[in-house]
């Protein structure tokens, strides 16, 4: 069985298809150009979309990142929005995912290689691939929350932007995993919390209220952090969008993580030291059902019903 992205289960699907280019294709045969700026350069922006029982989360707001991440480069989008959703689709019954992920990958084609950005540039490559995950072991891992290390933001300065030149994330996330953590917090230069290598950090004041970064190019404008702000808002829960240090996230009652598919998961430990009584904490479970709740009604808004 491969590895998911993020550390998730996975389950592959038999005969899984992935698309690229307008083909439908198996997974094992699906290619790009040799010099695809995606390949050569990391010239590419991505994004993930989580599926949940047979439905999309959070579907437009992530195409709405996808979007914006495209033309943040100059880069045009391979395929109109509606177009694009009927893509999603098809590759979701294809590949018969209830639980799991479609991934999606535009980079700006295949051309002589050059540094420069091409005066009159190719078609856009698009691929779009899916997979099932295990939501028990996904569940498991929420009821028993996850540990984190911290290492230091080696990023570039437009972490906004949802970019495939992840070498500083990757590099950070293998030294959690050899550290026998799931995500690592990264840290600026001033000693502040920036986000995970892969998700959106935050933690929970000795007051009860709940912290995380404010946007700027500093950090990735997370579809599930945006969707777990206004339903928190909704229920009141204080919530603050500021810095933060380590020192400040063990001193907190409560972690957690928020990232498509994940939801809100506990962090109950940060480089060997236990956050709160090193348990998913009380704030963060009603975080990830204000978060369920949202995404349902969503749902049934989105079927009409």
């Amino acid at each position: 069985m491969s590895a998911a992205p993020h550390g998730w289960p996975e389950r592959v699907p038999i005969g899984r298809i992935a698309y690229v280019n307008g083909r439908y294709l198996p997974h094992s045969r699906a290619a790009v150009h040799i010099e695809d700026r995606g390949l050569q350069f990391a010239d590419a922006i991505y994004e993930v979309v989580g599926v949940a029982g047979g439905q999309l989360l959070d579907e437009e707001e992530h195409l709405d990142r996808l979007e914006r991440s495209v033309g943040e480069i100059g880069m045009a989008m391979p395929m109109g929005r509606t177009a694009l959703k009927l893509v999603t689709r098809e590759m979701a019954r294809r590949n018969r995912v209830r639980d799991g992920l479609i991934y999606f990958q535009v980079t700006r084609g295949a051309v002589r290689r050059d540094h420069a950005a091409p005066e009159e540039p190719p078609r856009p490559t698009l691929i779009v691939t899916a997979r099932n995950l295990d939501p028990a072991a996904i569940d498991e891992r929420r009821a028993k929350g996850i540990r984190a290390i911290t290492r230091p933001d080696e990023r570039w300065a437009r972490c906004d932007i949802k970019s495939t030149a992840l070498l500083p994330n990757i590099l950070a996330k293998t030294a959690a995993r050899n550290d026998g953590a799931f995500e690592a917090w990264l840290v600026d230069r001033d000693g502040y919390v920036t986000e995970g290598a892969s998700t959106s950090a935050w933690i929970v004041t000795a007051e009860g209220r709940v912290v995380t970064r404010d946007l700027s190019n500093a950090i990735l404008p997370g579809v599930t952090r945006r969707v777990i702000l206004k339903a928190a808002a909704e229920a009141q829960v204080p919530v603050e969008e500021r810095k933060f240090t380590p020192a400040e996230a063990l001193a907190a009652k409560e972690a957690f993580i928020t990232a498509a598919t994940l939801g809100a998961t506990a962090v109950v430990a940060v480089d060997g030291q236990r956050i709160g009584d090193g348990k998913p904490g009380p704030l963060t479970c009603r975080i990830q059902e204000l978060y369920r709740h949202a995404t349902m009604v969503e749902k049934g808004a989105s079927s009409g019903a």
